[in-house]
């Protein structure tokens, strides 16, 4: 596994392990340059405004968010076997950055079949075109439609919760824009808002995840290009986010 720091790579292997064999796990550190420079090119590409948005969003009323749905992220575990035990650490092999000279290396001298990514940002060509391995990601959204961050919110705030879902894809240079492998729906009800839509996307990434490996193992990949729309999605502002959840219900 190739994975970020991130909650989600927990569920991922705790959801795959016991049915695959996970050789190691390389987790890699933030982009050179760190938050400010992240900050300054989404700045570039959105503005100031909508930066500011996003930020008063997922560094004030997300935290308030998490902490509010505590006992309905704790069913969700509980119905769908998520787990959140830690990453073993004689797996594990840290690395700068995933697309550091440091990560090629060594994915080069564990020579893996197969690279199972989660949680990493962009990874460039360099690193695709130089291991000899099978990249496959799950994006909680529904490709192409819903590229980007946040694709099951998107897709309930756009009134288009029969794409409510996650996808399991090759990796390509482009942002969740690799071949579609398998993807998966789901149902939220009137208990769940933006702190508990992705752990039910991964609960079904995990099973969808599962077909996509053993279609691997088995040489039958077959994957296909959404006919949909592209576009790719940001997190919402503050505002953005309460106008919709006052508007539609979406929380």
């Amino acid at each position: 596994m190739l994975v970020g720091g991130g909650t989600s790579s927990r569920w991922m292997y705790n959801g795959i392990k016991d049915d695959f064999e996970i050789s190691n796990i390389v987790v890699v550190g933030p982009p050179p340059g760190g938050m400010k420079k992240f900050l300054m090119r989404r700045v570039k590409r959105l503005g100031y405004w909508q930066v500011f948005g996003q930020i008063l969003f997922q560094a004030g009323y997300l935290k308030i968010l998490n902490a509010l749905s505590k006992k309905r992220i704790s069913e969700i575990k509980a119905e769908f076997g998520i787990s959140e035990e830690p990453l073993p650490e004689d797996l594990i092999i840290n690395v700068p950055w995933v697309n550091s000279d440091e990560c090629l290396k060594t994915l080069n001298d564990l020579n893996p079949d197969i690279i199972i990514v989660n949680g990493t940002s962009l990874i460039f060509k360099k690193i695709l075109n130089g291991v000899n391995a099978t990249f496959v990601n799950t994006h909680v959204g529904i490709t192409p439609k819903y590229r980007g961050v946040h694709g099951g919110y998107w897709s309930l705030a756009s009134d288009d919760k029969e794409k409510c879902g996650v996808t399991v894809h090759l990796v390509d240079p482009g942002i969740d824009t690799g071949g579609i492998l398998h993807q998966g729906f789901i149902e939220v009800t009137k208990k769940d808002n933006f702190a508990t839509y992705p752990m039910i996307q991964t609960a079904e990434g995990i099973k969808m995840m599962k077909l996509a490996l053993n279609d691997i193992i088995n040489d039958n990949v077959n994957p296909k290009k959404g006919t949909e729309e592209s576009k790719l999605w940001y997190h919402p502002t503050l505002w953005r986010y309460l106008w919709t959840w006052m508007t539609k219900g979406v929380k």
